[in-house]
């Protein structure tokens, strides 16, 4: 079902192969999002109205929706109970990520600082398609939240009678988001990029989407709409590491879940040892036929392969080669990876601790980086909605410690009204 490969016998070009993610390229891509983005740009909410009854076939009115408190949301006690956990959880986590001021005395009477504060204006954009995803806006709600970003607007795509998907309105509410903004795609990052009539310009985006959401994002940050994107993301996808004494079906429903994603989601398999791989493959089949998204998982399966290795060692080697965007460590000694994991968005250790749970309820952000960024990318954190504020102060006695270095530095780059700002003040000194 998955290509195999064996670890020793990989040339570079191999490896090199198995690392790379598949790409979807659609023609002319840059020219539709740009024409999107323009006509948000001119004519505001009676474009981002265009385009969402274009392509999601329903015009929302209003536009812009109360969020209605959590008993008020048609949802199962089932559901409501489940999301209150899992807002729960998520808040413990992410309030002890909250940074803590620095202050530190350099020298004596140089006093140095380094405070937080929140992003002002954030955007929060849900995708909707073919696997809604309204965990996603607790990942996303929860850490901006305890940031204390003063406006935050979540826009996700209408359902078929123009409101949001109840799920996603309830996750909206646990996190005190006010209201959504019914659009999707590109038009709905342009919105929030440059404000229109009903919702604030915002200063940063968050959130995963397709290939148009990506490339919104990425043509807005790099235009003068003054915004920032939480992070590079592709599709999702997983690596798995198991050996012998690994259960097939464990494997083989890891594998499984991280395909359904999508039919763009590769899953890697790092086989050590002389672990029996028919068995897996056996558990896959069973399992596959199970599912409602077989199809999209069959093509997840066009892009995924399987590694055997000889060892820990190898199967370290392959992960930090790979970067992935989830890992799940199945043997028993997994936490001797720990001190060796140098690339991976979020890791998950023992057979007793699939990626599902760390995607809904155990804590852990699961807006991660894909494609390999996180060789230098890090999931979401409450950092990432907040930026940070030095401060200094000098005494007398520290600037005329100070003096000497920064007079030399200065005179090192011809900058002599840097080199005068501090002369200045030690003439004032020394004539007192």
């Amino acid at each position: 079902m998955l290509k195999t490969w064996i670890y020793r016998d990989l040339t570079e070009r191999d490896l090199k192969h198995i690392c790379q993610r598949p790409r979807f390229e659609t023609k002319n891509l840059d020219t539709v999002v740009g024409d999107i983005i323009q006509q948000v740009k001119d004519n505001g909410d009676q474009a981002v109205l265009k385009y969402t009854e274009t392509f999601d076939g329903v015009r929302p009115d209003p536009l812009l929706w109360k969020v209605r408190s959590p008993e008020e949301i048609p949802v199962s006690s089932a559901v409501r109970e489940a999301y209150q956990t899992a807002f729960e959880n998520i808040y413990a986590f992410h309030k002890a990520q909250i940074p803590q001021h620095i202050e530190v005395q350099t020298m004596p009477g140089i006093i140095c600082r380094r405070e937080a504060r929140p992003i002002e204006r954030v955007g929060l954009y849900i995708p909707g398609g073919t696997a809604p995803l309204p965990s996603t806006v607790l990942m996303l709600g929860v850490p901006s939240l305890l940031a204390g970003c003063s406006y935050r607007i979540l826009a996700t795509p209408p359902d078929k009678n123009g409101q949001p998907l109840p799920a996603i309105e309830l996750a909206a509410s646990l996190t005190n988001i006010e209201h959504i903004y019914l659009s999707g795609g590109a038009q709905a990052i342009a919105a929030m990029a440059l404000g229109t009539e009903t919702i604030e310009k915002t200063d940063k985006i968050f959130g995963p989407g397709n290939q148009y959401v990506t490339a919104a994002k990425m043509a807005l940050q790099n235009s003068n709409a003054l915004i920032s994107t939480d992070l590079p993301a592709g599709p999702s996808e997983v690596m798995v590491i198991a050996d012998s004494e690994s259960d097939p079906a464990f494997v083989a429903s890891d594998l499984l879940s991280q395909a359904e994603h999508g039919n763009d989601s590769p899953v890697i398999l790092v086989s050590i040892g002389d672990q029996d791989l028919t068995l897996v493959f056996d558990a896959l089949k069973v399992q596959l036929e199970q599912l409602p998204r077989a199809e999209y998982i069959r093509e997840a399966f066009k892009h995924s392969h399987v590694v055997q290795v000889d060892d820990t060692g190898q199967a370290i080697e392959m992960i930090n080669a790979y970067a992935p965007e989830h890992l799940i460590i199945h043997p028993d000694h997994s936490d001797e990876f720990i001190p060796h994991i140098q690339h991976a968005g979020s890791v998950f250790l023992g057979p007793w601790t699939p990626e599902s749970a760390g995607d809904y309820a155990s804590g852990t952000n699961h807006t991660l980086p894909t494609y390999g960024y996180a060789r230098m990318y890090s999931g979401v954190s409450v950092e990432d909605f907040m930026k940070f504020i030095t401060f200094q102060k000098l005494t007398p006695e520290g600037l005329t410690s100070l003096a000497p270095v920064v007079t030399t530095m200065a005179e090192t780059e011809s900058l002599e009204a840097h080199k005068r700002a501090v002369t200045i003040r030690m003439e004032r000194l020394t004539s007192s």
